[in-house]
């Protein structure tokens, strides 16, 4: 170890150690770096491309960014950029994929997640088939910069709640879980500063909200939870479903819904829906 600290702080900047006889990190084969990197997170293999030019030419190696893209890469792409990947070398694929890219008239964004490669999907409330969405009495399309779509739906009042959406992707093998990103109250800015109207925020502690979702191939889940915490986007999760099959597309059906016609509820914020890998619950709870 001391050794190793010793050869990098006494090398130059381009990994040479000058007039020193002992070699350094920009003597060291350019495919044993690469190898090296392959078993190295996206972002760790960013941060060594910047020590020299043998890690910088190392860290461009097809097979290393091959290895952090989904199996079904080829088809993302086709399916998210809307091309084929020419002379795109891997890297470049994998930052492209890593964007959140849009699709269907701007309804959903797609990206790979910079760390682990996990793809995950967002649906916009525009995406949504809403109960009553366009009685501007119940409903209303609002702007927000706390949204990734600009906009989320606003919900005033309303006696029947039902929410519901489908989504057709070719998901990676792996277990994903769905989300309904959801907020009680209307935010906005005043003097420069986040505020969040509460007033209209009723109902939603007598009944529960019921989540649901349906798989093309027989899953499904249900969950349901009383809505709470005025003033702040909370993630509710409607259950989880697995995917086997790299190669074929997965149709999801969800749903949010709370019937109970004995009392009205309004002031809800509905921004998107959430897919993700399951791996990343524990990440949400500081979402």
């Amino acid at each position: 170890m001391g050794l190793g600290f010793s050869l990098f702080f006494n090398s130059g900047p381009d990994g040479s150690m000058g007039s020193q006889s002992k070699p350094g990190l920009g003597d060291l084969p350019e495919s044993c770096v690469a190898s090296i990197m392959g078993y190295l997170e996206p972002s760790e293999i960013c941060q060594l491309a910047k020590l020299n030019r043998v890690f910088r030419g190392a860290s461009m190696a097809d097979f290393v960014w091959e290895s952090k893209l989904p199996s079904n890469y080829r088809i993302l792409v086709q399916k998210v950029l809307g091309d084929s990947m020419g002379n795109l070398g891997k890297r470049e694929i994998y930052a492209r994929l890593c964007r959140p890219n849009t699709y269907d008239d701007g309804t959903k964004k797609v990206w790979l997640d910079k760390t682990t490669g996990g793809v995950c999907l967002s649906v916009a409330s525009k995406g949504l088939s809403i109960t009553g969405i366009d009685d501007r009495r119940y409903w209303n399309y609002i702007p927000t910069e706390e949204s990734r779509f600009q906009t989320v739906a606003y919900l005033q009042q309303i006696w029947w709640f039902e929410v519901d959406g489908e989504v057709e992707f070719p998901f990676p093998p792996g277990t994903y879980s769905l989300y309904f990103r959801l907020q009680l109250g209307r935010a906005s800015k005043r003097f420069g500063r986040r505020v969040c109207n509460t007033e209209r925020v009723h109902g939603w502690d007598l009944k529960p909200v019921r989540f649901q979702l349906w798989t093309s191939d027989g899953q499904s889940a249900t969950s349901q939870f009383f809505l709470t915490e005025p003033g702040r986007w909370n993630l509710y999760r409607a259950g989880e479903f697995v995917v086997d099959n790299a190669h074929v597309s997965t149709k999801i059906k969800f749903s949010m819904t709370q019937i109970d016609c004995t009392h009205t509820k309004g002031g809800l914020c509905l921004d998107s829906v959430l897919i993700l890998p399951s791996q990343f619950r524990e990440r949400l709870k500081h979402f």
